[in-house]
C-alpha cells in the first residue's frame, strides 16, 4: 500500500475550536530543533514563561507550558493540587464543569457540585453560599464554556477564595486571549489555557500559571523519581498520583535545576511561543477587543437572519457565540452543507444541547472582517436551500452596518 502525503483539504474553521492557526506560528513550528539543555532552547523556555506572564496578566514566576493539550494542563493542575480525600468544589455551568469533576473524582477528592441552568452563569452570592457551605480546599471552575459560550464571570471569586483559604484554579482554555483576563487581579491561584482557541495555534501545548501559594502546596508533594534523585532531594509520603503531570517536577524543570523529568516538546514550544509573542505585541486589550468586534458583528448578522441566539447574552464570551437551529432545519445536515459547499465548518453542541443549537466562533486567527462574512453569507444561503425564509443579505448587511458604527 502507497500513502500519499498528508494534503489536507481547505478548510475555514469557525466552530468553537481549533481554529485555522497563524501562519506565523506555523512558520516557527517549522524551525529546526536542537538538544533539550541547548542554551538557545533554555533560552526559549524563559522567554515563553515571560511572555505567558504577559498574556495571564500575571508577575507569577511559576509561568510555563505543560506538553499535551489543553486537558493536560487542567489534569496536571488538579493531580498536583488535590490530595485524596480533598475537598473539592466545582459549580457547573456547562460541559466542562463536568469535566473538571471527572477530574477531580479520579484523584480521590470529595467532589461537591452546584450547577445552574445550561445557558445562565453563576452569582458570587451562589459560589460564596456554596464555599461556606462545603468549605472546600480548592473551588475548580470553568471561565469560558464553549459547550455553553458563556463565560462566566470571576472578579469577585477570587477574594471569597483568599477569605476562606480555598486554592482558585480555573480553565482558561476557550477564553484566553480574547476575552479579559487578570490571573493577579482576580486572586487566581492557578490557571490553564491552551493554543486551539483564542492564542491562535494548534493543540498541543497547555500554559499554566500558579501563584505562589499554589507552588507552595505543590512543593509539599514533591517526589523526585528514583534514578535522578540525590540524597537530599525529597521523597513524599503523599506524591502527586501522575508522574508525567507531576507539576512539583516540571517546575524544576523549567527552572535553574533543570531536572530532567522529561524531553520538552520543541516544535510545540515554539509554537506556543509564536503564539504568546503575537498577542503581546498585538497587545492584549486591543486583541479582545479584537474578538468583541467581530463576535458582536457575527452576533449580529446571526440575529438580523431571523436567528436565535443562546443563552444569557450578558455574559457572552467574545469568541463564540451559541444560536438555536430554526425548526424545520436538520442540524447536521446543515453543518455538513457548510463543510461540503462552502468548506467552512462550524460546531454542533454537547447534551442537553444537541441537536439544539449551533456554536460559531470568531476566535484567534479566524477573528476577522472577511471571516464573518463569508460565514453569515454562506449560512444564509444554507437556510434559504433548507425552506427557512430569510431576507436576501439580511446577516451581512448587519454585520457590515456594525462594522461601520465601530
Amino acid at each position: 500500500m502507497t500513502f500519499e502525503p498528508i494534503n489536507p483539504p481547505q478548510r475555514l474553521l469557525m466552530g468553537p475550536g481549533p481554529i485555522n492557526a497563524d501562519p506565523r506560528v506555523l512558520r516557527a513550528m517549522s524551525a529546526q530543533l536542537v538538544g533539550q539543555y541547548d542554551p538557545a532552547m533554555t533560552a526559549y523556555m524563559n522567554e515563553t514563561m515571560e511572555l505567558y506572564r504577559e498574556v495571564f496578566r500575571t508577575r507569577n514566576h511559576a509561568t510555563l507550558l505543560v506538553d499535551g493539550t489543553s486537558r493536560a494542563g487542567i489534569e496536571s493542575a488538579l493531580v498536583s493540587l488535590i490530595e485524596p480525600g480533598d475537598r473539592v468544589l466545582v459549580p457547573v455551568f456547562g460541559r466542562f464543569g463536568h469535566l473538571l469533576r471527572e477530574i477531580a473524582e479520579r484523584c480521590g477528592a470529595e467532589v461537591h457540585v452546584i450547577e445552574t441552568e445550561w445557558g445562565t452563569v453563576f452569582t458570587p452570592e451562589q459560589i460564596a453560599a456554596a464555599i461556606a457551605e462545603v468549605r472546600p480546599k480548592i473551588l475548580a471552575i470553568v471561565h469560558g464554556d464553549t459547550s455553553t459560550t458563556l463565560a462566566q464571570p470571576l472578579e469577585e471569586i477570587g477574594a471569597l477564595c483568599a477569605a476562606n483559604d480555598v486554592i482558585f484554579y480555573t480553565d482558561a482554555t476557550a477564553s484566553l486571549g480574547g476575552n479579559r483576563f487578570e490571573a493577579d487581579a482576580w486572586g487566581v491561584d492557578v490557571a490553564t489555557a491552551g493554543l486551539q482557541k483564542c492564542l491562535g495555534g494548534p493543540s498541543g501545548s497547555a500554559p499554566i500559571t500558579l501563584s505562589a501559594k499554589a507552588v507552595e502546596l505543590v512543593e509539599k508533594r514533591k517526589s523526585i523519581e528514583a534514578g535522578i534523585r540525590v540524597e537530599s532531594d525529597a521523597v513524599s509520603a503523599s506524591p502527586i498520583r501522575s508522574n508525567y503531570f507531576d507539576l512539583s517536577q516540571i517546575l524544576d524543570y523549567w527552572g535553574p535545576k533543570r531536572l530532567n523529568h522529561h524531553t520538552e516538546a520543541t516544535t510545540a514550544l515554539y509554537g506556543a511561543r509564536e503564539c504568546a509573542r503575537l498577542l503581546v505585541n498585538e497587545g492584549l486589550p486591543e486583541a479582545v477587543e479584537r474578538h468583541r468586534v467581530h463576535g458582536a458583528a457575527m452576533a449580529t448578522g446571526l440575529s438580523a437572519m431571523g436567528l436565535t441566539l443562546f443563552g444569557d447574552q450578558k455574559h457572552k464570551m467574545n469568541n463564540v457565540v451559541g444560536v438555536e437551529i430554526p425548526d424545520g432545519i436538520d442540524g447536521d445536515g446543515a453543518r455538513a452543507a457548510m463543510l461540503g459547499d462552502y468548506g467552512i465548518e462550524i460546531g454542533t453542541s454537547f447534551g442537553p444541547l444537541h441537536g439544539r443549537v449551533w456554536r460559531i466562533g470568531t476566535m484567534g486567527y479566524n477573528a476577522r472582517r472577511d471571516t464573518v462574512l463569508l460565514t453569515l453569507a454562506a449560512l444564509e444561503q444554507v437556510l434559504r436551500r433548507g425552506g427557512v425564509s430569510v431576507t436576501a443579505g439580511s446577516g451581512t448587511g448587519a454585520a457590515l452596518d456594525m462594522y461601520a458604527s465601530e
